[in-house]
C-alpha cells in the first residue's frame, strides 16, 4: 500500500466524509476511492474556509481536512490558515511536498517553514512509515488543548512510497477539570461579589457548555454577555443575557461590563484585541481556558481555572448547589428590570435605522428584518468582514449555539463564503446564510460555482452599496481625487452566470419576502442562491469599546 493510500484509510477511519481539496495531490484520488467525496474549489483559500466552518459546526467533534498540491497549492491555502489560527480552529492541512531530495533548493515552498507560525503543529513527513504515528499525533492535538490548525506536509516521493502495513488507533479527546481549590475560591469570589457579570467566549461552543452556562447563570442570577466568537453559547433572547461585544456590540454589554466588581470568563483566552471586548483592568477575574498560554496573557487572573468550559462550569455548580441548595438563588426581579430597560433603551435609538424605509436600503434594515424572514432555531448566519461584521454582531438576535459564526480576529475579506459552505456541510439540515458586501464577494465570489455544482444549497446575501465603506478615513487623498474606495459590479448577474438563482432588491418593503422565496427555491432545487441587496453607507456604529 503507498503512502498516500494509508493516510486514505485512516482519514477514513477518522470518519471524515469530505475532502477540501484542489489538485494535483494524489491523495484526493486515494480517498475518493475509499469513499471520502471530494470538495473541490475554484481558490484554495475557500477550500482551507470549508474546512473551517466545517470543524466549528461540528464542534471539533469531527475535522475539517484540506489537501492542495505542493508549491503553488500551499502559498494559496495561506491566507485561509492564518485566518483559522486567529480563530483558534482545528483543522488538518495535508499539502503535498516536493520529493525529498530536492527539498534543500531555496526556491522550493516548504510548509514546514513557512507555516510554523500559523498552526499548533507543522512537520514534514520524511518516511511514509511513520505517516500512522503522525497523523495520530495530529488528531490528539487537534482534539485535545488549544485549538488551532495541525499540518503534516507529503513530499511526492513518500506518498508514492510503499508501506508493508500499519496499525492506527484513532486518539481520543483529553479534557480536564479545574483544580478544586481554585474552584472554591472562585465561589467564594462569586457569592461575595456584588454586580459580577459572566463573560462567555468560543471555548465554551466548543465544549458543548450551553446548558450548563444557562444554570449556572440561572443559578447566580447573573447578567450574561458573549464574545464576537462566543456568540450564540448563550440564548440572546434570554432574560440574563446583554447580548454580544467586540469591536461593536450591545449597548447593554457596555453598561454591565462598565459596572461589573467581578468577571467570570468562560471558554475565553481574554485577549485584548481590536475586536475583543474591552476588559476594565481594574476588575478581578475568574479566567476560564483550556489553553495555560491564555491565563495572565492580557489580563490578570485573581482564579485560573484551567479545563474544559463545561467540565468546569459543572464543578461551578456542584460547588455553588453545596453553599445555597441546587435551585440557586431565588430570581432577582431588579436584575432583568435593569436588562430589559437597558436593553429597550438601547434598541430605541437604534429603530430609525433598524426600520428605515430609505432607498438605497440602510444595510440595518437587512440585518433586523433577516431575523424575521428565517426560523432563528434552525439557521447559522454569519458576517464577513468590515460594515457587515460591525453591523450584524450587535443587532442579530442569537437564539441556539452554532446558531451564528461569530469569526474575525483576522479580517479577510471574503471569508464567510467558504465558511458557510462548509458550515452547510456540517449540518445539512439547517439553512445556511453568509452577509458580505459587493467588496467581500470580489475576493472570493466564484466560489458560488462551487456551491452550484456540488449542490450546497447556501444563501448568500451581498450588501451592496458600491464602495468600500468607511475607507475614506484611511484614504482621504486617494478617495477624493480618483475616487479609490468606490467599486462597481452587478452581482445578480454574476450569481446567475455561475448557475445559482439570485435576485436584485432595491426597496426594503421587499427584503423578508425576498429571502423567504430564496429559501424555498434552495429547497426546492438544491441549489445555493444569491440575493443583492442595494444599500446606502451607513458608518454610524453601535461600537463595544
Amino acid at each position: 500500500m503507498k503512502g498516500v493510500d494509508v493516510v486514505a484509510h485512516i482519514l477514513k477511519e477518522e470518519k471524515v466524509d469530505y475532502l477540501f481539496c484542489f489538485p494535483a495531490n494524489k491523495l484526493i484520488d486515494s480517498a475518493a476511492k475509499v469513499g471520502i467525496r471530494p470538495i473541490m474549489t475554484r481558490a484554495e483559500r475557500t477550500l482551507v474556509n470549508m474546512a473551517d466552518g466545517f470543524s466549528r459546526i461540528s464542534n471539533g467533534n469531527q475535522i475539517g481536512v484540506a489537501v492542495v498540491q505542493s508549491g503553488p497549492g500551499s502559498e494559496n491555502a495561506f491566507a485561509g490558515v492564518a485566518q483559522a489560527f486567529a480563530d483558534s480552529i482545528p483543522i488538518l492541512m495535508l499539502p503535498g511536498g516536493v520529493s525529498r531530495r530536492s527539498g534543500d533548493i531555496p526556491t522550493h515552498f516548504s510548509s514546514v517553514k513557512n507555516y510554523a507560525h500559523v498552526t499548533k503543529w507543522v512537520a514534514q513527513a520524511n518516511f511514509a512509515d511513520r505517516l500512522p504515528n503522525m497523523l495520530r499525533r495530529a488528531y490528539s492535538l487537534l482534539r485535545s488543548g488549544h485549538p488551532a490548525p495541525v499540518m503534516i506536509e507529503i513530499p511526492t516521493d513518500v506518498g508514492e512510497e510503499e508501506v508493508s502495513d500499519y496499525v492506527y488507533t484513532p486518539p481520543k479527546p483529553i479534557k480536564s477539570i479545574a483544580d478544586p481549590v481554585n474552584v472554591r475560591d472562585a465561589v467564594d469570589s462569586l457569592l461575595m461579589a456584588k454586580k459580577p457579570i459572566l463573560f462567555i467566549g468560543q471555548g465554551s461552543l466548543f465544549a458543548e457548555a450551553s446548558p450548563s452556562l444557562i444554570r449556572l447563570a440561572e443559578m447566580l442570577q447573573i447578567p450574561v454577555m458573549t464574545t464576537m466568537g462566543g456568540k450564540g453559547a448563550f440564548p440572546e433572547n434570554h432574560p440574563l443575557s446583554v447580548g454580544a461585544s467586540g469591536l461593536t456590540g450591545s449597548g447593554v454589554v457596555k453598561h454591565f461590563l462598565s459596572k461589573a466588581d467581578l468577571i467570570l470568563g468562560i471558554g475565553s483566552s481574554m485577549s485584548k484585541n481590536t475586536f475583543a471586548p474591552q476588559v476594565p483592568s481594574s476588575v478581578p477575574i475568574i479566567h476560564n481556558t483550556a489553553s495555560e498560554t491564555d491565563i495572565n496573557k492580557d489580563c490578570v487572573a485573581t482564579v485560573a481555572l484551567l479545563g474544559d468550559a463545561r467540565l468546569v462550569t459543572d464543578q461551578l455548580i456542584d460547588e455553588i448547589a453545596s453553599r445555597i441548595g441546587v435551585d440557586g438563588r431565588t430570581e432577582n426581579a431588579n436584575l432583568l428590570k435593569e436588562i430589559a430597560e437597558v436593553k429597550a433603551d438601547w434598541l430605541s435609538e437604534w429603530m430609525p435605522r433598524l426600520t428605515s424605509n430609505e432607498i438605497p436600503i440602510n444595510p440595518y434594515r437587512v440585518v433586523w428584518d433577516l431575523q424575521k424572514a428565517i426560523d432563528r432555531t434552525n439557521a447559522i448566519v454569519t458576517h464577513d468582514s468590515g460594515n457587515p461584521r460591525d453591523q450584524m454582531v450587535p443587532f442579530y438576535e442569537t437564539l441556539i449555539p452554532n446558531g451564528y459564526i461569530g469569526w474575525g480576529k483576522s479580517t479577510q475579506l471574503g471569508y464567510s463564503l467558504g465558511l458557510m459552505m462548509g458550515a452547510k456541510l456540517a449540518a445539512p439540515d439547517r439553512l445556511a446564510i453568509n452577509v458580505m458586501g459587493d467588496a467581500a464577494f470580489g475576493m472570493s465570489g466564484l466560489d458560488l460555482e462551487t456551491a452550484v455544482r456540488e449542490k450546497i444549497p447556501i444563501l448568500t446575501i451581498v450588501l451592496n452599496n458600491s464602495a468600500l465603506g468607511g475607507y475614506e478615513k484611511h484614504m482621504p487623498v486617494a478617495t477624493e481625487h480618483y475616487g479609490t474606495k468606490f467599486l462597481t459590479g452587478d452581482y445578480t448577474k454574476i450569481a446567475e452566470g455561475l448557475g445559482a438563482y439570485s435576485q436584485r432588491v432595491e426597496k426594503p418593503e421587499n427584503i423578508i419576502p425576498s429571502i423567504q422565496q430564496a429559501c424555498e427555491i434552495m429547497e426546492q432545487e438544491q441549489r445555493p442562491a444569491l440575493i443583492e441587496f442595494i444599500t446606502c453607507e451607513d458608518a454610524v456604529f453601535s461600537y463595544g469599546h
